[in-house]
């Protein structure tokens, strides 16, 4: 078999591998196969799509700015090569190479999508809003763009965001997710729910960590709890808190549902930075208490809102103010035991200002 054919069966091999989702394995065919065709644009931006689904964002738009000099009438390179520098934060850049994709096939929803993401990203809402409105014409999902479109216009908030977007954003950022929240981002919610907690003095015999996340909590919450829970919607980053080892069971559910369904009472409930992600918290506020012994802790942080309710920011987290968790608190039979302001984390640089709560439930 001569070299070329050799490629291409390695090449054929990556795209198999990476339509089934293996993209460790994609990887190592499509870099067998430039060894032997370098400079092949097609493998490029292969390897390229790959590296980004492997978050390795740098190495993506290298390759895909190779592929583009020899074939920059790919439409769907670009549209790669935007993604990878919008995760590079560089999205003056990313703008420019979704904007030659547009010009390519100005019909891609997702190419739409992406650029209304970058200018809501770049503090441009009205271009974002045309942008999010063209990629509903260009066929986008439309409960998708309808709550990006909200988020934009502060109307009519969603209560909650669409069926499997939260499952699919953690998913898709499971691996690098850590590392971006702590040395990025500067988040300390699990610290500082869990100092107050230390503080109480108490031993709590059942205890559950909703959206537990990668399980940052898991080893703070763990000296204090006989039984440790850990509950979250993705997938994959309930094997990344199964695989720290602090929980007893880690289980894949929606929050609310898990405390539906639980057999078993619990003495601590603890959701840190879960709400950004809810919105409406009738619901999970109910389900605590019915799911909570009499004494027990309900602890949380949330971002703050200063109107009254909550409301969905361009960041498409909700913030949540102090009445509307106090109302909550008061109608669901909770004592507010202690309620503290600190940054919950940061944004381009900038504090996000954060309540606490721990509550006790009468």
């Amino acid at each position: 078999m001569d070299t070329l054919a050799q490629a291409k069966e390695f090449f054929l091999a990556g795209v198999a591998h990476f339509e089934a989702g293996r993209f460790d394995v994609a990887d190592r065919q499509f870099t067998a196969a430039l060894a032997l065709a370098p400079g092949r644009a097609s493998i490029l931006v292969n390897l390229g799509a790959t590296r980004l689904k492997l978050g390795r964002f740098e190495e993506a738009a290298e390759l895909l700015g190779d592929a583009l000099r020899q074939e920059p009438g790919d439409a769907q390179a670009w549209g790669h090569r935007a993604t990878a520098l919008a995760e590079l934060g560089r999205h003056q850049h990313a703008l420019e190479s979704i904007d030659r994709a547009i010009d390519i096939n100005p019909a891609q929803g997702a190419a739409w999508t992406l650029r209304g993401t970058l200018l809501r990203e770049m503090g441009r809402p009205a271009p974002a809003a045309a942008a999010y409105r063209r990629a509903l014409e260009c066929g986008a999902d439309p409960q998708l763009t309808a709550y990006y479109l909200a988020a934009l216009d502060g109307n009519d908030t969603p209560e909650a965001p669409p069926p499997g977007y939260v499952e699919t954003l953690f998913d898709t950022y499971a691996d690098g997710f850590e590392e971006h929240l702590l040395q990025v981002l500067h988040y300390r919610a699990p610290d500082v729910l869990a100092a107050r907690l230390r503080g109480m003095g108490r031993v709590f015999a059942q205890a559950v960590d909703l959206g537990c996340g990668t399980g940052l909590c898991g080893p703070l919450l763990r000296p204090m709890a006989i039984a440790l829970q850990g509950v979250d919607l993705s997938a994959n980053m309930v094997r990344q808190a199964q695989a720290r080892g602090a929980y007893d069971s880690v289980v894949q559910a929606d929050a609310q549902q898990f405390l539906r369904d639980a057999r078993q009472r619990f003495d601590l409930v603890v959701a840190a930075d879960v709400f950004i992600y809810v919105g409406a918290l009738e619901g999970v506020f109910e389900a605590a208490a019915a799911a909570l012994v009499p004494q027990g802790v309900f602890c949380f942080s949330v971002e703050k809102h200063t109107p009254d309710g909550f409301a969905l920011r361009t960041s498409l987290r909700y913030a949540h103010s102090a009445s509307y968790l106090a109302e909550l608190a008061a109608r669901n039979g909770f004592a507010v035991t202690a309620r503290e302001e600190h940054p919950i984390r940061e944004d381009q640089g900038r504090p996000i200002a954060g309540l606490y709560y721990w509550l006790t439930r009468r």
